[in-house]
């Protein structure tokens, strides 16, 4: 209903004008301020359909400016502690929604921009800021590098083109980088949820160019094989002839998918994972023509310090899942499936140019519960007995988003108990195409479809998923519950003290909606909760006004408790047209100093939403 009500508003995303009072409206305010505080009309003004329609548009809006070279920040509140340790933190997100031409593009879309705030530790020499374009073969293809234009020409996975061809324009995968960063080996990896990806420099953020990780040649193809014993092994299950017909589908999509629309044989996951106690890094990829197939190839990597390949192992799973974040314990890599369907309807009407691609899928909500993958980890965790390829089903149906943390323990009874610490949505709510509320026709985002009126019980919620399993790796029993009674509202990107990955963990820091807004209860975020996993206490820290917060990332300072250290996130103060990096005491979330620093980045180079981030140690 908000798209209706701000129809009229120019096309691209521009804040309000000031309104100037005359002196006769001056006189009257003063007149009226005895019975009605001026206050209370700001409020009313800050928390109304029209301000929540532009502070929602306003966090998307393009930032064509780079800051190559490192300026210092103010520290606009605190200080940075000096027990702060010297490191940088990078943000990866998309800059570039708008182009020159009438085009605007999904936030998924957006070309990938990566911010990087660099702590000289101890306190000393404050915080420096730089921030670039990832300089991706679709980014040097639609941008004017001799100038300032910008020309969008691919459509992309979730967008529709106002200003470029739409008709039999297959430029479908847009490697934007925009999704995830990692620093590993010496080597900063910006990631995209379809391709391979790319390498910067850690200091300069000059892109140096795809990094060939899954080692698939300069065509993307995959090497040839039928693969691991693990994948034969599923293989051996399915009726001959309908796996037969599966492979003869996969082989006539491979060339078009690779020849038409340039999709990579393997399709990289944009999150990974480290495993503290190996010192490994794992990564998954899935097949190109997973997405239309009933079927899901998923092959895991895990790399030495030194990006050494260590492990592959390669699993075939007979279901058509979609997967976005993952997780991994000692003996097993466990997927939560989410469950989709090819739409006809959709595809024909995506292939016109008319629709996204992703217009393509549709979610399938056939069967009322989640499918949890437990992959053997090893060939002797498979040695078990368990048939992997059967998967445990969580009772309630649950759309994976994120997950924070996956661990497993032995019981008295001489079984294994395995936990994740996750978000998940429903699939009533979830939907491709409308993500973020972005709509190709009218170029406007709209909040309200990620502020329903069901939001409290449909959107990403935190929640502990067990499983049970027995000496012989068969499920006992699984439970799905929140992970805090004390919290109910909408929270996603949980994340954990990176120290307590793959073991128990005691706290879950998440971006949350304290749900002051009346226009935008839910989303986008404006607090951190902090949730205690031992009793279900949850503890809020909040941004005062018309604020909105991203993603927190746990820096630990190396104490003994797991909560010695401090969560980092942007503050994204967009009625000021302003960012700041906050630091957050972790110990001290819900009490009032919980505020240590705030680190103000030059208004002109104020910059959209992030995705996510990581903090790298020097």
């Amino acid at each position: 209903m908000h798209a209706v009500v701000h129809h009229h508003h120019p096309r691209h995303h521009r804040a309000p004008p000031h309104r100037r009072c005359s002196r006769g409206s001056v006189r009257a305010a003063r007149a009226s301020a005895a019975t009605v505080p001026t206050t209370s009309a700001a409020a009313a003004a800050a928390d109304s359909p029209s301000a929540a329609f532009w502070d929602y548009n306003l966090l998307f809006r393009s930032q064509r400016a780079e800051c190559r070279d490192p300026v210092a920040l103010r520290v606009a509140e605190g200080a940075i502690p000096p027990d702060f340790p010297a490191g940088t933190y990078y943000l990866a997100g998309p800059g570039m929604f708008a182009d020159d031409h009438g085009s605007t593009v999904h936030p998924l879309d957006g070309h990938g921009y990566l911010r990087a705030f660099r702590f000289g530790g101890g306190g000393e020499g404050g915080a420096r800021y730089s921030a670039r374009y990832v300089e991706t073969a679709a980014k040097r293809e639609e941008h004017d590098a001799g100038g300032a234009s910008w020309r969008f020409t691919h459509r992309g996975p979730f967008s529709v083109l106002q200003g470029g061809a739409r008709v039999g324009n297959v430029k479908v995968m847009k490697n934007v980088a925009n999704t995830s960063v990692l620093r590993w080996g010496g080597r900063v990896l910006c990631l995209w949820e379809g391709g391979e990806p790319y390498e910067l420099h850690p200091r300069t953020l000059e892109t140096l160019g795809p990094f060939d990780i899954l080692g698939l040649g300069a065509d993307g193809a995959a090497p040839d094989g039928s693969g691991s014993d693990a994948a034969a092994h599923h293989r051996r299950r399915r009726p001959w002839l309908q796996e037969a017909g599966i492979d003869v589908a996969g082989r006539l999509l491979r060339p078009v998918l690779g020849g038409v629309f340039r999709m990579p044989a393997r399709r990289l996951l944009a999150h990974y994972k480290i495993d503290p106690d190996r010192n490994r890094l794992l990564m998954v990829a899935c097949n190109a023509e997973d997405m239309l197939l009933p079927r899901s190839n998923f092959t895991f990597y895990e790399f030495d310090a030194d990006f050494a390949l260590v492990q592959k192992r390669e699993f075939v799973v007979p279901d058509h899942l979609m997967i976005h974040d993952w997780a991994f314990t000692d003996s097993h890599y466990v997927l939560l499936g989410n469950r989709i369907k090819l739409d006809v309807p959709g595809s024909l009407l995506a292939l016109t140019g008319t629709h996204p691609m992703i217009a393509a899928l549709a979610v399938d909500p056939s069967r009322q519960s989640t499918p949890v993958y437990l992959l053997p980890r090893s060939p002797e965790a498979e040695a078990g007995g368990r048939d992997w390829s059967v998967p445990v089903e969580a009772p309630p149906q649950m759309w994976s988003v994120h997950v924070g943390n996956a661990f497993e323990e032995p019981d008295a009874r001489g079984g294994t108990t395995v936990r994740l610490h996750m978000s998940g949505c429903s699939y009533q709510w979830f939907h491709f195409h409308r993500m973020f509320g972005y709509n190709w026709m009218n170029k406007k985002l709209d909040p309200a479809f990620m502020n329903v009126a069901k939001g409290r019980e449909w959107l990403p919620r935190l929640v502990q998923v067990s499983i049970d399993l027995d000496k012989g790796g068969a499920c006992r029993g699984c439970s799905v519950r929140r992970l805090s009674d004390q919290w109910t509202r909408p929270a996603d990107f949980p994340a954990i003290n990176p120290s307590f990955a793959n073991r128990r963990n005691r706290f879950v820091y998440a971006g949350a909606a304290s749900g002051s807004r009346r226009f935008l209860p839910f989303f986008p975020f404006d607090s951190v909760v902090k949730v205690d996993v031992s009793d279900g206490s949850a503890r809020l820290w909040s941004a005062a006004g018309r604020k909105f917060v991203g993603e927190p990332v746990f820096v630990p300072t190396g104490g003994r408790e797991e909560d010695d250290g401090y969560v980092l996130l942007v503050e994204y103060a967009v009625s000021d047209h302003r960012c700041h990096l906050v630091v957050l005491d972790a110990r001290k979330i819900g009490e009032s100093n919980a505020v240590v620093a705030k680190l103000e980045v030059p208004k002109h180079l104020t910059f959209p939403m992030g995705f996510h981030g990581f903090w790298a140690d020097e």
